[in-house]
């Protein structure tokens, strides 16, 4: 299987072994953004075995995957809150 895991590369999140290519990028473009498979891998340089690899890994562990989207969309509106904001509207 092309599906791989490391800490060091997006943050342990599952992907593409030999790519920075996560498998929840692949599922966005395919399943979210209608794109076809083949036009995913072309796009993204990777083969068309690669980009199903990628989709059959997200059906067969999608809470896992959902959780780290909820995860990393709860640590952007933490960053997006805290950050430095103006007092008033810059005219």
């Amino acid at each position: 299987m092309s599906i791989t895991h490391d800490e060091d590369v997006l943050g342990g999140e599952p992907r593409i072994d030999g790519t920075r290519i996560g498998v929840r990028h692949i599922a966005a473009r395919v399943i979210d953004s209608g794109q076809s498979p083949a036009y995913v891998a072309d796009q993204l340089d990777v083969r068309l075995t690669d980009v199903y690899e990628s989709l059959s890994y997200y059906y067969a562990h999608i809470d896992e995957l959902r959780e780290l989207e909820r995860e990393n969309e709860s640590a952007f509106e933490r960053v997006r809150d805290s950050s430095l904001k103006p007092k008033e509207p810059v005219k």
